[in-house]
């Protein structure tokens, strides 16, 4: 390798709240001479890094603006509302939008879940992210509906959260530009989907292997190993005893007159 030349690598973003380690383990284990660059980022980010060409791939959180862009949704999360821990809403396992009718429902402008119309009470303000938003919980200016993984990063001691019932969810999909379907893309994509070493999606079969014919038997090993009874040691053995043929006992000889 040339001095001016970089080593390969594959530079993926990831949404807060997802957590690739698992993936980029197995690509690590797979790619070892390729190095995964993980870049966390905001959701708007992530659209804007792969429409630049910044990042090779991301995981997002659907919706997105689909346009030159192909996705592959891998899970949906369960949506939960965040709560201090001495809420009425703590007293059950899981609550409805109706639900919340009466709280303050803090909507932050990083928020991914497709609502018609968010629940509860509008604040006077919204949240500049869900981040300030859980901090706002805290503080006891209202609660905050969010997908389960970022309840779970911004976890606090004294904020729980229930799973709500009838809230839009957040599916999360891997994304990465259309014209951009290289082969460390399909690899990953492999990857995300589970395929084993010898199935990653772009690679041709390995055509099967003619099977070898078995030589024909050795006629003349056969006749230099005679099967045995037939002489041998097996005619001897016949004039010891019980093989002899019954005429083959010897009496007295007969006077003659």
């Amino acid at each position: 390798m040339t001095v001016s030349e970089a080593p390969p690598s594959f530079r993926l973003a990831y949404v807060r709240g997802v957590t690739p380690s698992k993936w980029a383990r197995i690509w690590h284990e797979r790619l070892p001479g390729v190095t995964l660059m993980l870049v966390p980022v905001s959701a708007d980010e992530a659209v804007d890094l792969l429409r630049s060409g910044a990042v090779d791939a991301a995981f997002v959180r659907l919706p997105i603006d689909r346009t030159g862009l192909s996705a592959i949704p891998l899970y949906t999360e369960t949506t939960v509302v965040v709560v201090p821990k001495d809420h009425i809403v703590t007293a059950v396992d899981e609550v409805s939008a109706a639900d919340l009718a009466d709280d303050i429902l803090l909507h932050p402008l990083d928020d991914t879940l497709d609502w018609e119309r968010p629940p509860g009470r509008p604040a006077n303000e919204r949240p500049a992210t869900t981040e300030d938003a859980v901090e706002l919980v805290a503080a006891g200016v209202g609660l905050l509906v969010v997908p389960q993984s970022l309840a779970r990063l911004h976890h606090r001691r004294d904020l729980t959260y229930r799973p709500v019932s009838d809230a839009p969810e957040s599916r999360v999909a891997l994304s990465w530009p259309e014209d951009a379907t290289t082969e460390l893309v399909e690899e990953f994509i492999g990857i995300v989907r589970g395929r084993t070493v010898n199935s990653t999606r772009g690679r041709p079969p390995t055509p099967p292997q003619p099977k070898s014919k078995r030589p024909a038997a050795d006629k003349s090993a056969a006749a230099r190993n005679p099967r045995t009874g037939s002489g041998g040691s097996g005619s001897s053995g016949g004039s010891k005893g019980s093989g002899g043929s019954k005429g083959g006992k010897r009496g007295k000889p007969r006077r003659r007159s």
